[in-house]
């Protein structure tokens, strides 16, 4: 797409991208498949379980199916608020751009496939996986805590997750070849879809951004701020539930000193996921940062200081996504 081009030209390639790739979720995607559960689910790159020195080759990969259900949990979950949001931007079109308001109908119509997915799966792995797994966050809640924030800081965070997204599938899912077939795929094709729906998030933050005086954008970035701190919140409840439950299914009996590095461990692994690797994506970076003043920038730095230690030991490659 040239440089040049017009928001009407933007959301036009965006809807016949999105017509190329469309899947459907039994013929494309499931296919009658089951998930292989003597395979790794989340790989290292993400779980941080080649972090803990004393878990055997198979407590790894056991970790790596607990955290690979709560990430499509997780996915499941933000897509609600997600979906809830582009619905709302799409009525704005409404009475407009008739090609703008069709992009953004479509993307709504993926997020809503998309939580179908993610509730299927959850019912699969929970007939399949040993009893006592908890989902710490109920989905409309957090929405209705999401969105009762600013438009413009549920987009930035809306953008950051769909990044992120397609960063961990590129540089840490993709390249794995002992991976799940059915794990694997689920994120192959949630990843083709959300290649397009960072483009509308990053046009629409970019649209809402430009209506907004000084102090709008201040309390704006307030807002955001707040909601990184609702998801360290969320992921702190959900690591706790991972690991303990991680102790209680595995088969090796661990110390309780053990156990607490398991519990560390996860929640290092789910600030990386949801929070750390988003903001060092280079094309968040380049969207975000380039929308603050440099006081704006500082209060951002400050707010994510405590959750800097949340990367990988073996440094990872977050590639610009498409």
């Amino acid at each position: 797409m040239p440089a040049t081009a017009t928001p009407t030209e933007r959301y036009a390639k965006v809807i016949e991208v999105s017509r190329r790739v469309n899947w459907d979720t039994d013929r494309d995607l499931i296919r009658g498949r089951r998930f292989d559960y003597s395979k790794t689910f989340l790989p290292s790159g993400l779980s941080l379980g080649n972090e803990i020195p004393f878990l055997t080759p198979g407590d790894q990969r056991l970790l790596s199916q607990v955290q690979g259900r709560t990430y499509a949990y997780l996915f499941g979950l933000v897509e609600r608020f997600i979906g809830a949001k582009v619905l709302e931007l799409g009525r704005a079109h409404s009475l407009g751009d008739q090609v703008a308001m069709e992009a953004l109908v479509r993307l709504t119509s993926e997020e809503l496939k998309h939580q179908e997915l993610f509730r299927r799966l959850e019912a699969m792995m929970g007939s399949e996986m040993p009893p006592g797994y908890v989902q710490t966050a109920d989905a409309d809640a957090v929405a209705g805590m999401v969105l009762s924030k600013s438009t413009w800081a549920v987009l930035a965070l809306t953008l950051d997750i769909e990044l992120f997204s397609q960063a961990h599938y590129r540089a840490s899912i993709a390249p794995q070849d002992n991976l799940s077939e059915l794990w694997k795929d689920v994120f192959l094709f949630h990843w083709r879809e959300e290649s397009q729906h960072a483009i509308l998030d990053e046009m629409e933050l970019v649209a809402e951004d430009a209506r907004l005086a000084p102090a709008e954008r201040d309390a704006a970035l307030d807002d955001l701020i707040a909601l990184v701190g609702a998801i360290d919140g969320l992921v702190q409840g959900q690591a706790a539930a991972d690991a303990a439950y991680f102790v209680k299914i595995a088969d090796a009996r661990f110390t309780d000193e053990q156990a607490a590095q398991i519990a560390a461990k996860v929640l290092k692994a789910y600030r990386w996921q949801y929070i750390v690797s988003g903001v060092m994506e280079p094309r968040f970076q380049k969207v975000l940062f380039g929308l603050l003043d440099d006081a704006q920038k500082q209060r951002v730095q400050a707010a994510l200081a405590p959750l800097a230690y949340a990367v990988p030991e073996e440094p990872q490659p977050l590639p610009m996504a498409a």
